[in-house]
């Protein structure tokens, strides 16, 4: 049985009409957790917003989720997202509404209709996360920990095969960098979800090691 949640052969990432990334080659499978690493402006975010069909493939195979990269149609791509949880380094939460009301929007617009399942799986999701008690809070009044926190129970809402993270500590301090990555590896243990997390901050993969993919001088290498 082929488990393969990403696969690129022979991919050409571009931005419009710039070739960033050029000849990629790898594979990820189902549970497995993977850093993509590089300087700022290598190529981490293009090859990430490729996977969730933000960017064409225009040269190349790949396959994230069951979904051809290649053939998959817009009004696919909707489809392939559902499969998969992104988390930005910015949080990206919905200032006008509290934490429970972000997350019922979210799952409404992911096809969710039975409010006691939508409930129950917001429940399930902010007790992994370790903040069943921020329901009625607005995002203001968490800190950016708690708000990145809630970013990745959004993530997880829909049961995603996979979590692409695009520099998820970016934007805190080493402490609660630790914090984020322990709750990356503690959601890839407890429900086998396949992580790629972008990240620049080479003290986390040192002190932290996996398996690591390396973006620089427009190439793509497996580390490991």
């Amino acid at each position: 049985m082929n488990n393969e949640v990403i696969s690129l052969k022979n991919a050409y990432i571009y931005q419009k009409e710039s070739l960033i990334l050029s000849d990629v080659n790898f594979t990820i499978h189902k549970g497995e957790f993977v850093f993509l690493i590089g300087k700022t402006g290598s190529g981490k975010s293009s090859l990430l917003k490729t996977l969730y069909a933000d960017l064409w493939l225009e040269k190349g195979d790949g396959k994230v989720a069951g979904f051809d990269l290649t053939t998959i149609k817009h009004k696919q791509i909707p489809f392939l997202r559902r499969k998969i949880g992104i988390v930005f380094q910015d949080f990206q939460l919905l200032s006008d509404r509290n934490v429970m009301a972000n997350l019922v929007f979210f799952m409404e617009a992911m096809g969710w209709s039975k409010n006691n399942e939508i409930v129950s799986r917001i429940t399930e999701v902010l007790d992994l996360v370790g903040l069943p008690e921020v329901l009625h809070k607005m995002p203001h009044q968490l800190s950016g920990g708690e708000q990145q926190r809630i970013a990745i129970a959004r993530a997880l809402l829909n049961n995603p095969d996979i979590i692409l993270a695009d520099e998820p500590t970016g934007n805190l301090d080493p402490e609660k960098s630790i914090e984020i990555l322990k709750l990356f590896f503690k959601i890839n243990e407890v429900s086998n979800t396949a992580i790629l997390m972008a990240t620049h901050e080479l003290d986390l993969i040192e002190r932290f090691p996996k398996r690591t993919i390396f973006c620089d001088n427009g190439r793509v290498d497996d580390l490991t």
